[in-house]
């Protein structure tokens, strides 16, 4: 009974000391984590069809000359991401990155399903310290 308590109590410690070190961790990472945790985002976002949180991580000069109208968000609450899936290591460059996607897409009114590939286009921001994507959102209807 008494050497169950006493790791019970060790594993609560060693459960804080990993919980306080966690953040230690996070702030001292490099380029490469930063954009696997923005690339991360990006896709959960798409994949939940959050795309005005998606649109958050575009590049803000891309917004800002390119912005999305009420139309248009209107149309992507008109479709369903099925699967995000990369077919490839993202191709990283110095400030900007590469990374080939496979995205299936339904169509909430015909319940269609269609897949399309695209390419997503990222930067590195030195001064905000972060990446953003360069190419907006994903053109479902591209074509169409």
């Amino acid at each position: 009974m008494r050497l169950t308590r006493h790791r019970t109590a060790l594993a609560f410690i060693l459960l804080i000391a990993c919980a306080l070190l966690l953040p230690a961790c996070a702030s001292g990472a490099g380029k490469g984590e930063a954009l696997h945790r923005a690339q991360y985002a990006w896709s959960a976002a798409i994949r939940w069809g959050d795309f005005e949180g998606a649109w958050n991580l575009v590049d803000p000069d891309v917004r800002e000359q390119h912005p999305l109208s009420e139309l248009e968000l209107e149309r992507y609450k008109q479709v369903q991401v099925s699967h995000y899936r990369e077919m490839g290591a993202a191709q990283v460059a110095g400030d900007t990155a590469l990374r080939d996607i496979d995205i299936g897409v339904i169509n909430r009114h015909t319940m269609a399903e269609r897949g399309m590939r695209y390419q997503e286009a990222w930067r590195y921001d030195e001064e905000a310290r972060t990446w953003w994507i360069t190419g907006g959102l994903p053109d479902f209807w591209r074509g169409q």
